[in-house]
């Protein structure tokens, strides 16, 4: 007597049962999607907040109005060849001082350019120390994200040593090579190819033998602007610039 009594009752548990699910399921795709809202919120947000503490950095960097404005030359990836390096002229007043004026010119290249993705360096890396040896040599001192926050690749990290040294060489006349230290210390590479032991040639009339010699039969170039030739040993790329 009782048996088909509960069949209906079995019938509706199913029901609610699989209606349940279905909530859950629409549920699940709803918070899913409102998660990935979030995140992308906070992700513009973390840019939008680097971007300002680059921009205290910039400023942090004496700059006297009463300087005369220059026309910089700065150099950061090309809008119509991402491969490639292209000069912008931005006009800044320069200290006439060429410790100072190097660290001007690096922190507005650190700054970036308007179109973010045209960037050499990363947002967040920090320009610690500057200063030039009496031979001409500039040591220039960069936070841990230089080598942490840059995409590992040769081409990326030339494009970053050579936006730095064509910098330099546009607006500094003064340094002839540049040394890259990491945190105060001397690294290998940069982030695992270009290869950070030796200094890069910053102006051509240096009048010194480059510090990384190309081997001829591992000669070559990438996309970088006035791109340098590299040695690949042991998975390092040597860059022996111009």
């Amino acid at each position: 007597m009782t048996e088909p009594a509960t069949e209906p009752v079995r019938g509706r548990w199913k029901f609610w049962l699989t209606t349940l699910l279905v909530f859950a399921v629409i549920g699940a795709a709803i918070f899913a999607t409102i998660l990935r809202k979030r995140m992308r919120r906070a992700a513009r947000s973390q840019q939008q907040s680097e971007e300002q503490a680059r921009r205290e950095l910039l400023q942090s960097v004496p700059m006297n109005p009463s300087d005369p404005r220059v026309e910089a030359k700065l150099f950061w990836l090309s809008d119509a060849d991402s491969s490639m390096l292209a000069p912008a002229v931005v006009e800044l007043p320069l200290s006439s001082d060429p410790v100072l004026r190097a660290k001007q010119v690096l922190n507005t290249l650190l700054a970036g350019p308007v179109d973010v993705e045209l960037r050499t360096l990363p947002p967040d890396a920090v320009l610690l120390a500057f200063y030039i040896l009496p031979d001409g040599t500039a040591i220039a001192d960069f936070s841990e994200a230089l080598g942490n926050s840059i995409p590992s690749g040769i081409q990326s990290e030339q494009l970053a040593v050579d936006s730095m040294t064509h910098t330099l060489e546009a607006n500094v006349p003064q340094v002839k090579r540049l040394k890259i230290l990491i945190h105060g210390q001397e690294v290998e590479t940069l982030a695992g190819h270009v290869d950070l032991t030796g200094t890069f040639t910053v102006n051509a009339d240096a009048g010194q033998s480059p510090a990384n010699p190309v081997t001829p039969s591992a000669a070559g170039k990438t996309g970088a602007f006035l791109a340098p030739l590299l040695t690949v040993t042991f998975g390092t790329v040597k860059l022996t610039q111009r």
